[in-house]
């Protein structure tokens, strides 16, 4: 029988060369697309950082422009109200002038009576000549003040231009940010939709591996194991049964995470249920420590077979989420479990 069994095997077609080529074909063209994926994040990232650094910039710029404009504002009121009190001023001097021009002229018509009162009239040209240099340097001021004004308000102008280039840059690098947003958003449910598609093969290969086991079951996105597959009741030692399950777990792991780009974040969660039955041992007090110590003992045991400790999570939930809340014993021993569940960190 041996002898005829070999023949057989030799008389076969070998298609592992061809097999093997295929796959190194797969997997540089991955690594290639992976690559320019990774220099298109670092290229996006360097993208998003260098906008908001200048937005940053443009926002400082606009709230110093903004102080600028509203203390050249407020010179310009302030100008404005000189403007107007000297303006009052000069229409007193010259009503005042006007006054006296007046009297002058009815002390120049009265001839007898000017040479009289020649002192008096001495007086009022002296003050005539008083108003009008207050009058002059009234005008002086008004000038000096117009001119002021007008320089005023070529800053306020040019102020105005820089803040409106400044919001219409702002504008423009908000509508940047947020295509960049959109970009990186696309970005990363790409990669969620890989870390699926490398999820569904990881099922894939477990239903291989395990068969179709009445105690291991697939609920959503999650391999259910019934407790009593690793461990004995009130324990969290594994059984050298549940050693083969983790093996078989533990080879399609590897298998799989030389296919994972290293960018990927993710991690195989190990979830420890009870059921609803109080326990109180020195060892465990209760439900949440023995669900917690199920679910290390099966990240340690994975990390003893290779798997980086790193890309595993332990959780222990009691007797709190049930997936059969009956209460029969065959309800129980449902949610007596070790769930996994490979997810995003």
């Amino acid at each position: 029988m041996p002898p005829s069994r070999s023949r057989r095997r030799s008389e076969g077609i070998n298609y592992w060369p061809g097999f093997v080529d295929a796959l190194s074909t797969l997997l540089l063209s991955i690594i290639m697309i992976l690559s320019i994926f990774v220099l298109g994040q670092f290229f996006l990232s360097q993208e998003v950082s260098g906008k908001d650094e200048a937005l940053s910039r443009l926002n400082a710029q606009i709230a110093e422009l903004s102080q600028l404009l509203s203390l050249e504002r407020a010179n310009g009121r302030n100008a404005q109200e000189q403007l107007a009190a000297l303006t009052d001023s000069l229409s007193k001097s010259n009503a005042d002038k006007v006054k006296l021009q007046g009297l002058l002229d009815a002390a120049q018509g009265d001839a007898a009576a000017a040479q009289a009162s020649g002192g008096a009239v001495e007086q009022i040209q002296g003050e005539l000549d008083s108003q009008k240099r207050i009058s002059d340097q009234a005008l002086a001021q008004v000038e000096l003040l117009n001119q002021q004004i007008s320089a005023l308000r070529r800053q306020i102008a040019a102020l105005e231009q820089a803040l409106d280039a400044s919001e219409s840059k702002d504008r423009e690098s908000q509508t940047k940010i947020a295509d960049l947003g959109s970009r990186l958003n696309a970005a990363l449910a790409q990669r969620v939709q890989e870390l699926s598609r490398y999820r569904s093969d990881f099922f894939g290969r477990l239903r291989d591996v395990l068969g179709n086991r009445p105690d291991v079951r697939v609920v959503g996105d999650r391999f259910v194991f019934q407790s009593e597959v690793f461990f004995q009741p009130g324990q969290a030692a594994l059984q050298p049964e549940g050693k083969a399950e983790m093996d078989k777990l533990a080879a399609a792991l590897l298998d799989l995470q030389g296919k994972i780009p290293s960018d990927i974040p993710w991690v195989l969660r190990v979830d420890g249920h009870t059921d609803d039955r109080p326990i109180n041992s020195p060892q465990f007090p209760s439900n949440w420590e023995l669900s917690a110590s199920r679910a290390i003992s099966v990240v340690q045991y994975l990390i003893s077979k290779g798997i980086p400790a790193q890309r595993l999570v332990a959780a222990g939930f009691g007797e709190f989420q049930p997936i059969d809340t009956s209460g029969t014993e065959e309800a129980r021993k449902k949610n007596r479990r070790i769930e996994l569940k490979l997810t995003e960190r």
